[in-house]
């Protein structure tokens, strides 16, 4: 028994079937690939720079310092020998290239992902003929979104590696910007949205370079928001008295200062802070007419508790960029008549 085969007529008014997954992420591969083979350039020649760091480049700065200041390093960590310069760049950039990451996929993300196919119109022709608008955006951050994903899984376990084996010769502590921002799952996080207010950034704008500027400025705002309201995101610790004066090792100073007799309470007041233990401190207080001294600090084990509030704040961002995504998408293309 033979199957009837449809007629021309009925397979035209079908129109033409649209690609399956595997071909629209084959097709976001193929035309972003010059943006691939860098990124995977990147990750190859970050990670390598931070090998070399943890291992060789650490121990040969120290067997230099210790060489040149005779075994005795706390005097001279920075005499500007040979190695430790280039130890120090290597951490330096590395880490600098970790933190600003966010900003070049936003960049990319508003310029050549989104931008440029709204720009030269090769999106609009896909929504028309094959590809539904909502499948064409979601398989537009997804492919991305895996691979930064997958590129941060190396290079933020070598980073941090790198980092808490090297303290000793480090420039600054965990709460520094650019050593926060690539110490943890903020990387994760931050990388994630860049990727999102860069698509949207995109969208809203539809040209390539204005779009760039658009993202860039964007997501600058988002890590700089993070940066000024960091500290706040967990609970502080307050201590008075002696305790004030005997930080914890590595903790993070906030604020210190002093309660008059009256009960006032002055900021950023370093009276009686060059007092010699308990004893030394209240007659400096007495003699001053003071009633305490106090400290605000972050100890070094919130670094993991402000990481994830922040990385949860940053990706609630990211999502809320990738749903105004998709309902502008939704609106421009119920607009223009292009399938949904």
């Amino acid at each position: 028994m033979t199957t009837p085969l449809a007629s021309p007529r009925a397979a035209s008014a079908r129109g033409p079937s649209a690609p399956g997954a595997h071909g629209l992420v084959w097709s976001v591969l193929r035309l972003h690939r010059v943006a691939l083979w860098c990124w995977l350039l990147l990750v190859v020649a970050v990670t390598a720079a931070m090998l070399w760091a943890y291992g060789p480049g650490f121990d040969a700065t120290i067997a230099d310092l210790r060489a040149r200041c005779r075994g005795n390093t706390e005097d001279c960590y920075f005499p500007g020998g040979t190695w430790l310069g280039r130890y120090d760049s290597v951490v330096y950039f590395t880490t600098l290239a970790l933190a600003h990451l966010p900003l070049l996929i936003g960049a990319w993300a508003g310029a050549a992902l989104i931008g440029r196919e709204l720009e030269n119109g090769t999106a609009q022709l896909a929504w028309t003929q094959s590809v539904p608008p909502a499948r064409w955006l979601a398989t537009k951050l997804t492919v991305p979104a895996l691979l930064i994903t997958a590129g941060m899984a190396v290079l933020v376990p070598v980073h941090h590696l790198m980092w808490y084996s090297g303290q000793e010769l480090l420039w600054t502590d965990w709460s520094g910007q650019d050593g926060f921002r690539s110490n943890g799952t903020v990387t994760f996080a931050y990388a994630l949205c860049g990727l999102a207010v860069g698509a949207l950034a995109g969208l809203v704008v539809g040209r390539a370079l204005p779009a760039l500027g658009v993202a860039v400025a964007a997501v600058l705002a988002v890590v700089t928001l993070g940066n000024e309201y960091r500290m706040s995101l967990w609970p502080t610790v307050t201590v008075t008295g002696a305790d004030a004066l005997a930080l914890p090792d590595k903790a993070l100073l906030l604020d210190r200062g002093v309660l008059t007799d009256e009960g006032v309470r002055i900021a950023n007041n370093m009276a009686c802070t060059d007092a010699d233990g308990a004893a030394g401190l209240r007659r400096c207080l007495d003699s001053n007419e003071l009633s305490e001294i106090w400290a605000t600090y972050h100890p070094h084990s919130h670094f993991w508790p402000l990481q994830f509030v922040e990385t949860g704040i940053v990706l609630a961002v990211a999502a809320l960029a990738v749903a105004a995504a998709f309902v502008l998408l939704h609106r421009r293309t119920a607009a223009t008549g292009a399938a949904a």
